[in-house]
């Protein structure tokens, strides 16, 4: 089935791109051009995307760090 009807993209391609590590709209759009034109197909590929999906997401949800320190990069710049 269509999610983007403007560029034609499919829900197993969003699936795809959301496996693949895309997993807001916006990389989502980055990808495939979805939502970037008339923008009707954001609330369906939100919807696609769901809850836990994106792993940093969910270390945010839980309370823990979604980024990587930067500690060896402060020893680096005293060298």
């Amino acid at each position: 089935m269509y999610v983007c009807s403007c560029f034609g993209v499919t829900e197993e391609q969003v699936k795809q791109h959301a496996e693949n590590g895309a997993c807001t709209p916006r990389k989502i759009a980055s990808e495939c051009k979805a939502g970037t034109d008339c923008g009707s197909c954001v609330r369906r590929i939100q919807a696609l995307l769901g809850r836990g999906t994106c792993p940093r997401r969910e270390a945010a949800d839980q309370g823990r760090p979604v980024l990587a320190r930067l500690d060896g990069l402060k020893d680096a710049d005293a060298a």
